[in-house]
């Protein structure tokens, strides 16, 4: 069995070299905006002929790692599919964060963590912390107890320079109904990102081109219907920057990036995960530099 628990040298906590906001920045600029979920399906890990054990978690995760440094600048390992193997799961999760950290990777949990007061509080502990365990630049975050109960991560994450991403429009059809409601005159999802652009303008950190505080938006979903295009048109100091799943194997083609988002697109972070391993795990790298091509063409055209 994997121990990654004993008889391994100590995590080594590498400071984060900027901002959140400044390291996206740098991140768009060496690599362009496609964004890579290590997301280990068991589907996924059966294909690359390895075991439903933290054994295989690991080894998927580590050469993930290996074919997208140095091609690509973010990731967003999905916390769920480590977490399935309990105590042994989060343990390679925290080594692979830590890897992705040494390799200067922008690191986004996926873990949709929310809840209110002291419990959102000890999330906020657990991910962004100056002790934390689980060494990220960014956590995805639910407001659907409201916005304001994110305020203990909210709060963490101007602290110690890191952000949030904040799940505005999913791409799942039982979100429809709930996220395009209407109150009053805005929709929930609207209404949820003009409070994230008041938090941004609220802590807007002095030469930073994006607030700290992103919105997930689903690369599937119709932005018109949930009151949610051009979200960052009228922002007053910095762009909201938004992250986008649903490229690749859940029907968005990065190829229509720039349709999707029209003037927002220079500030979304494009997610595929499933589809980066479409011609193999030992292809990841070529796969990745086509995708890159693919996103930078539509983007300039």
């Amino acid at each position: 069995m994997l121990d990654l628990c004993r008889n391994t040298q100590p995590i080594e906590r590498q400071p984060l070299p900027d901002t959140f906001s400044r390291k996206l920045e740098s991140a768009f600029a060496a690599y362009g905006q496609l964004c890579v979920g290590i997301d280990p399906h068991p589907e996924l890990l059966e294909e690359q002929g390895l075991f439903q054990s933290p054994e295989g978690l690991y080894a998927f995760s580590m050469q993930m790692l290996e074919g997208i440094s140095g091609v690509v600048g973010i990731v967003k390992p999905q916390v769920s599919f480590f977490e399935r193997f309990g105590s042994e799961g989060f343990a390679v999760l925290e080594r692979v964060l830590s890897e992705a950290n040494r390799a200067g990777l922008l690191v986004i949990a996926d873990a949709k963590r929310g809840d209110i007061g002291t419990t959102m509080a000890a999330y906020a502990d657990a991910w962004l912390a100056k002790d934390a365990p689980f060494i990220c630049d960014a956590l995805t975050v639910n407001p659907y107890l409201g916005v304001g109960a994110l305020l203990p991560a909210v709060t963490a994450a101007v602290e110690r320079g890191k952000g949030l991403f904040v799940l505005a429009a999913t791409s799942n059809p039982e979100a429809l109904g709930l996220q395009s409601a209407k109150t009053v005159e805005l929709t929930v999802a609207k209404a949820i990102a003009d409070q994230v652009s008041s938090l941004n303008h609220q802590i807007a950190q002095s030469k930073s081109v994006f607030g700290s505080i992103g919105l997930v938006l689903g690369a599937t979903v119709d932005l018109d219907s949930f009151g949610l295009a051009n979200t960052n048109v009228g922002s007053a100091q910095q762009r909201t920057p938004i992250l986008a799943p649903g490229f690749g194997a859940q029907g968005a083609r990065l190829a229509d990036a720039k349709n999707i988002f029209d003037k927002d697109s220079d500030s979304v972070l494009y997610s595929i995960s499933r589809s980066a391993l479409r011609n193999g795990l030992q292809n990841l790298t070529r796969t990745l530099e086509n995708d890159k091509e693919e996103l930078l063409q539509a983007l300039t055209k």
